[in-house]
């Protein structure tokens, strides 16, 4: 079974975005060989051994019991739970036993820098990351079998914004901090997930492969945090070689939280490009979810909270983040995706100035840091305007609702 290729693997690498292509060419990475390509179809049908056993055991207990013990866990350290259950405490020892390669420094160094992208690598993230992403179409079966129709594309992205605002937090990867505790949440709900959606009588092992497998992670933890400093450049957001080197080094951390290997994590900035192409080349076959899962997130913005004038923000609103789609996915994905292919790319080419001088101003003495403060400031506010609700890690998912 560990070698069972699913039918969703295309049987050659297929085409990934232009501008991912062609900084990766320029950086001279080249797509799989036949044998990584191999590897991610084989992938497929793997999961996450420890979380699954975790989930497995939880199964068989009380949730009611056994659930609190385990946000104790979370949130305190396994240590402040009295006579912890086996399983609980395997899970947490191996968490909460930091690897020996991850850097502090450079987590921060990473994470200060990532939030001075602010409202705009946000908007990166939802327009180009996650809108582009529905043309994976093996991982949009699983969303639309959790409710990702119901719950709505706003609120998913909201849900993704407050785990990447949490993890790139001032001391949000520390033992025990917010970004930490939400990656593990996270990587515990993709496990309940798994359990869900793999038992339906509709799923199709053999065509799609196990739900929330490793390849799968691998494209969803590169797309979230190595995707949208990628998209920065092409808005003017440039960050020092050693704060893009960061983020990879806060990337491969974090991906080890979620649970996938170590074999796709990426060990440096150019790595992770790599895997970015590696996997979009494996994973982008687009079908006829992509469509009805992204042409209800482009009209997301006719819904969003604003004071004053809200007709009017709302059309310039929905008009600016198509824009941005459009030029990084390119007029072809566009069509894919079910949305405007003349859509002009005005709002990049006006963010291109002003971020060039905010950049610089990053690298002043202190400048990082107001560049970081202003840039979290932005994003907060972008999430209110999204959503009058706080976002909460899981809700998007009717698995949430079994669970909690």
């Amino acid at each position: 079974m560990a070698h069972t290729i699913p039918r969703r693997h295309p049987d050659a690498p297929v085409p990934i975005p232009a501008g991912v292509s062609a900084i990766g060419t320029a950086l001279g990475v080249r797509g799989p060989d036949p044998a990584r390509f191999q590897q991610l179809g084989e992938l497929l049908m793997a999961g996450d051994p420890l979380m699954d056993e975790f989930a497995d055991w939880m199964s068989t207990q009380d949730s009611a019991l056994v659930r609190p013990l385990f946000e104790q866990a979370l949130a305190r350290g396994i240590d402040s739970v009295e006579n912890a259950p086996a399983p609980l405490r395997a899970l947490f020892d191996e968490l909460e036993s930091v690897p020996e390669w991850v850097d502090a420094d450079q987590l921060e160094t990473a994470a200060a820098a990532m939030r001075s992208g602010g409202a705009d690598g946000l908007y990166i993230a939802r327009d180009v990351a996650l809108l582009g992403g529905y043309q994976f179409a093996g991982f949009n079966q699983t969303l639309l079998r959790t409710g990702a129709l119901e719950k709505g594309s706003n609120t998913r992205f909201a849900e993704t914004s407050q785990w990447a605002m949490d993890v790139i937090a001032a001391g949000g990867l520390a033992p025990l901090g917010p970004g930490y505790r939400s990656t593990v949440r996270v990587r515990f709900i993709h496990s309940m997930v798994r359990r869900h959606v793999g038992a339906m009588p509709d799923w199709d092992a053999d065509q799609w492969g196990l739900p929330i497998n490793q390849t799968d992670m691998a494209a969803t933890i590169v797309g979230s945090l190595i995707a949208p400093s990628l998209g920065g450049l092409g808005m003017g957001i440039v960050n020092r070689p050693a704060e893009y080197r960061a983020i990879a080094h806060l990337t491969r951390y974090v991906g080890w939280l979620m649970g996938i290997r170590d074999d796709l994590l990426p060990n440096d900035f150019r790595d992770a490009i790599r895997l970015l192409m590696h996997t979009s080349a494996a994973l982008a076959t687009p079908d006829e979810t992509s469509k009805r899962l992204a042409k209800p997130m482009a009209d997301d913005p006719m819904h969003w909270q604003y004071r004053h004038l809200s007709p009017l923000r709302r059309r310039w609103a929905r008009r600016q983040h198509l824009s941005i789609s459009a030029a990084f996915l390119g007029p072809k994905a566009m069509a894919t995706l079910g949305l405007p292919t003349r859509t002009l790319p005005w709002y990049p080419l006006l963010a291109l100035p002003r971020n060039l001088v905010r950049s610089g101003v990053g690298f002043l003495p202190g400048g990082r840091d107001w560049m970081a403060a202003r840039g979290d400031r932005q994003a907060h506010a972008f999430l209110r305007t999204m959503t009058a609700a706080p976002a909460t890690i899981g809700a998007t998912t009717t698995v949430a609702e079994h669970v909690a």
